[in-house]
């Protein structure tokens, strides 16, 4: 090494900032990733992965631009870089055991130059690289390196004194076949025999993993498949026996090519549950672009954080720009073909009336929509509008896990009070700050027949009532021509 003796400089990459992190309304996101650009593809495959950094996401799942072949990017982009919001729960289902996930590619000839060798195959999954020179294979660590370069190519660097002196070299390999994945794959199940779960069905493994209660399901690039929208829209309820999430589906753009066209493709795909938030069309980033799905989560996950974790606030209105860096926002919204689609306020909310959140552009573009796609079927407030649907599953959710461990207590009068009076305060607490118009708790007798006691079920009853969005607001005009004439004579 050098000797140095004065000042010197260097640069590195521009790093994401520090996210913003959030308990509320934690994303779980299925779909496939690059992972032959990490250390130990395998540890990645149908397993759910716990990210809080960009840096934690690229190392255990890889990154690519090729959000097409690679759609867990997208929401690691929409996540860290445009809003910055942590933890986020990735799940690979992109899996090199799977034949149809691969693709073996047949020996070729490469001519290395100053000790290195591009060999031009994407995708490639390093151990399965056979490098040979002559009819000799050559070992890696001993005779060469290779490593994945910026093209996504292999970078060969050889090493050894004789494989330097090698004029050709013969390479084969297996590269994955990210085509090859499925709904299917994404809808996942489990093995009866093994037990080993894949795809959705790993949503009971997060809390059990994690301890944490998921609060969105979503599949960008696959949601829109009709079958992976109903499995999401299932997977979101009931999990583990007690707990529910919503779930993002995002409604088939390259179908449905105007905004009245939305609520026949919004049928076709079957999304109808109030845990789902149906999304129209794709949005775009400079020459990014998304499936809103994918953006949408990370606005959600960034404005309970910013509430004090408290889901209370509609993501309705709320800027779909980067907090962090005002140069980052979303320039367009656009169909699956890239063409941009341009809607004023009243057919934005045609779109708002079929159930479907968009995109609407009003001093620079905003999320759109209050209803949950279990409009217009349903108007019960609970499950008709998003806010309301969100506050109640996460106050089901934090209700279960705030008083898991006195389950088995006594039922006793000591019990029951001491359930009612801390969750009347926590209630109290939540009116005080408003977050809602009320939240109270009862034991009732009429609901806990001495039967059901002796059984061993105590029943309460929470009167939730979180705000409605102030959807419509209405303004009544009126000329004054009183205060005309008092103006024009004195008020004489």
């Amino acid at each position: 090494m050098a000797y140095k003796h004065g000042i010197y400089v260097s640069e590195s990459d521009t790093s994401m900032p520090t996210p913003l992190t959030g308990s509320a309304g934690p994303q779980v996101i299925f779909g496939t990733a690059p992972i032959h650009l990490t250390a130990n593809p395998a540890a990645a495959v149908n397993k759910p992965v716990l990210c809080n950094t960009y840096e934690e996401a690229v190392a255990a799942l890889g990154y690519s631009d090729e959000w097409d072949k690679f759609t867990l990017c997208q929401s690691m982009d929409a996540c860290f870089r445009i809003f910055g919001v942590a933890p986020v729960i990735f799940v690979n289902v992109l899996n090199p055991s799977t034949v149809a996930h691969i693709t073996s590619n047949a020996a070729e000839t490469i001519t290395p130059a100053n000790s290195q060798a591009t060999y031009a195959k994407a995708y490639v999954l390093l151990s399965t690289l056979v490098v040979k020179k002559d009819t000799t294979t050559l070992v890696v660590g001993t005779d060469y390196f290779a490593a994945h370069d910026e093209a996504g190519h292999v970078l060969i660097t050889l090493i050894s004194t004789a494989a330097k002196a090698a004029a050709t070299l013969t390479v084969s390999s297996s590269s994955l076949k990210p085509d090859g994945v499925l709904a299917t794959d994404i809808i996942g199940g489990t093995n009866a025999t093994t037990g080993a779960d894949t795809g959705l069905a790993l949503i009971r493994q997060i809390y059990p993993k994690f301890g944490i209660a998921a609060g969105l399901i979503l599949a960008p690039g696959w949601s829109l498949t009709a079958t992976v929208g109903a499995a999401l829209q299932t997977a979101c309820e009931d999990i583990d026996g007690c707990f529910n999430c919503e779930t993002l589906i995002d409604i088939d753009s390259s179908t449905a090519t105007v905004y009245t066209g939305v609520e026949a493709q919004k049928a076709t795909q079957g999304v109808d549950s109030s845990h789902a938030i149906a999304l129209w069309p794709k949005v775009k980033v400079g020459t990014k672009i998304y499936f809103y799905s994918a953006v949408y989560g990370a606005l959600i996950a960034y404005t309970d954080a910013k509430n004090s974790d408290v889901p209370s606030l509609s993501p309705s209105n709320k800027a779909l720009a980067s907090p962090n860096d005002p140069s980052v926002l979303i320039t367009a919204a656009v169909l699956a073909n890239g063409t941009e689609v341009i809607l004023d306020q009243e057919q934005a909310n045609t779109v708002n009336g079929y159930g479907v959140v968009t995109a609407l552009n009003m001093g620079g573009f905003r999320a759109w929509g209050n209803n949950t796609a279990a409009f217009p079927e349903t108007a019960e407030q609970k499950d008709r509008w998003i806010a309301t649907r969100r506050f109640f599953t996460w106050w089901a959710n934090s209700f279960i896990k705030t008083y898991f461990e006195k389950v088995d207590d006594p039922a006793n009068y000591r019990l029951i009070e001491s359930i009612v009076d801390s969750e009347n305060i926590r209630g109290n607490r939540f009116v005080a700050a408003g977050y809602c118009a009320g939240a109270k708790i009862k034991f009732l007798e009429t609901e806990n027949p001495t039967a059901s006691i002796l059984a061993g079920t105590i029943k309460f009853h929470m009167y939730l009532a979180p705000y409605t969005p102030a959807e419509n607001i209405e303004l009544v005009l009126e000329f004054d021509p009183a205060a005309l004439v008092a103006a024009l004579t004195g008020g004489e």
